[in-house]
């Protein structure tokens, strides 16, 4: 099976005048990004935007003199920066004709930017492949790259994205390469339904847990004491920068735990079993429950979802979601319905059966993904576009926490 787009990661080696010459990019790519919203906003009625009609908008706003920077950042980084647009306001009517309940996520502007993407110009890489250099107007120049990734397997022209992103802990960048990707994908004549939990992160249809790590909660009295620590301080102070500094590197290193154990957990996953079965959680809703809310978000299962999504492509294995309606409650031996609280953690049937009430859960999965196949909803690694989103992830990581 061959996936495509992989994202390689590098810190950069940066000089506090290019720092700042970054962060000039990134607040200008958000101007362009808000601006092509407000157009789409103000013009959709009269005339009919598209991805294209936006990306020339970017071309005016350059050639603006009210707006001398926007003509700094190069052409295809405003061009991304529209196509960033363009993809909130096509996901907003997705939403719209898929019926989907609550909130469908009408586009909003950006107050806290976190990156800027150029396409296959506005930088060049040395022969060594070891300094990134940024060619346009800002005057960026040239950077370290410090990472384990080795980009000599890869042809420059076969970078079509550059990202520069800014985190609590120093500049990184993203190098997205259009690229084949080939994994033994031998079959192991297995399959697995898998019931994810709070007391452990799953339960599978053969019985075994895994233990539900809970860094968040092991993390929050730090956190607690890191945002106790921002408060305390003078508004617009040194000192109230390196406080929010500080409490948003304890959020950042939450995320990178969490990352770390679901990108394991899901190849392992993926590289032992055929077909895969899982249950079609509405997390958003779920999360509000204000007593569940903080260990639902803890679980990561919307992440964990979405590597496995990934995997199942690169590896050639079928992932399928099912309705979890009545898994917990029905008899995985004889199909009885017996109703259980949530706090009766022990199935007990009248036909004999007595097992765990998650690994009775995982057994009904299992059989749903299948045997009911009306029941079921094939999932793929990537969205419509063709790209993985999990990159967007990191985009607002310590927006919560600038203030």
């Amino acid at each position: 099976m061959r996936g495509r787009m992989l994202v390689f990661e590098f810190k950069l080696k940066v000089s506090s005048v290019q720092k700042k010459l970054i962060k000039d990019a990134i607040r200008t790519a958000q101007f362009i990004r808000n601006s092509c919203l407000r157009y789409w906003m103000d013009s959709r009625k009269e005339d009919k935007i598209n991805r294209f009609a936006l990306n020339k908008y970017t071309k005016i706003l350059a050639d603006n003199p009210n707006f001398p920077w926007a003509k700094k950042l190069n052409s295809m980084a405003r061009q991304a920066a529209a196509e960033r647009t363009w993809f909130a306001i096509s996901r907003f009517f997705d939403n719209c004709k898929k019926g989907v309940k609550g909130k469908k996520g009408y586009p909003r502007f950006k107050k806290n930017s976190r990156s800027v993407e150029y396409k296959t110009t506005g930088w060049s890489l040395s022969k060594d492949r070891k300094y990134l250099t940024m060619t346009d107007k800002f005057g960026i120049g040239r950077m370290r790259l410090i990472g384990s990734r080795d980009l000599h397997f890869y042809e420059q022209k076969s970078i079509k994205r550059v990202r520069l992103i800014k985190r609590a802990d120093g500049i990184y960048a993203q190098f997205c390469i259009d690229v084949e990707r080939n994994e033994n994908t031998e079959s192991t004549g297995s399959g697995i339904g898998i019931d994810l939990g709070l007391n452990h992160f799953y339960t599978d249809s053969n019985g075994k847990k895994l233990d539900n790590p809970r860094f968040l909660r092991k993390s929050l009295k730090l956190l607690k004491k890191r945002q106790k620590q921002v408060s305390k301080k003078k508004k617009g102070s040194a000192n109230r920068r390196k406080a929010i500094n500080r409490l948003a590197r304890t959020h950042l290193k939450v995320s990178r735990q969490r990352k770390d154990f679901v990108v394991k957990t899901a190849r392992t996953l993926c590289t032992s079993n055929d077909v895969i079965v899982l249950e079609n959680l509405n997390v958003r809703g779920l999360v509000k429950n204000h007593n569940l809310a903080l260990s639902i978000s803890d679980a990561s299962w919307s992440i964990f979802r979405e590597w496995l999504e990934y995997f199942g492509r690169i590896f050639n294995r079928e992932i399928i979601a099912v309705d979890p309606k009545f898994t917990s409650q029905d008899c995985s031996n004889c199909g009885q319905r017996i109703q259980k609280s949530l706090s009766t953690r022990t199935h007990q049937c009248s036909c004999g059966t007595v097992l765990c009430r998650d690994h009775n859960a995982a057994i009904n999965i299992l059989a749903k993904g299948t045997g009911g196949q009306s029941e079921t909803t094939p999932l793929y690694g990537v969205n419509a576009s063709g790209q993985m989103t999990l990159w967007l992830m990191d985009e607002n990581l310590d927006a919560k926490v600038a203030g």
